[in-house]
């Protein structure tokens, strides 16, 4: 991939996106709810809660200069930790209808953009 295939300010933005998909994980949490690996043992509503509360921390930590490396690095595993989520539900709704079955299987293989976008983040040593 090429530089320009990312934002200029990769750690800002990627701290606002995890802050926002954290935050809905709380004001919205049904449809995460619906994608949490049934695999997991416990209430879904606990895993959802858990994952927002885990991508609200990781966009701490990517916002701090002093913690944006550590913080970087806990994002692209917390991508790689999203996956199974990410293939439930396109195994969920594959009989469902074409639009919702072409956004269940596009999120699978953005997972790798987004790990490529937090490892870079974690080197971004711009302070703003």
């Amino acid at each position: 991939m090429t530089r320009s295939a990312f934002p200029r300010r990769p750690a800002a933005l990627l701290a606002a996106m995890l802050a926002t998909t954290g935050t809905l994980h709380f004001v919205a949490p049904k449809p995460f709810d619906t994608i949490v690996p049934r695999s997991l043992p416990g209430p879904r509503r606990r895993w959802t809660y858990l994952s927002g509360a885990a991508e609200l921390g990781v966009a701490a930590a990517v916002a701090v200069p002093r913690s944006r490396r550590a913080g970087g690095l806990a994002a692209a595993a917390l991508f790689v930790a999203i996956l199974p989520a990410n293939l439930q539900m396109a195994l969920d709704w594959r009989d469902g209808p074409l639009p919702y079955r072409l956004l269940a299987w596009s999120r699978l293989p953005l997972q790798l953009p987004l790990v490529v976008w937090a490892l870079r983040a974690s080197r971004d040593t711009d302070s703003r």
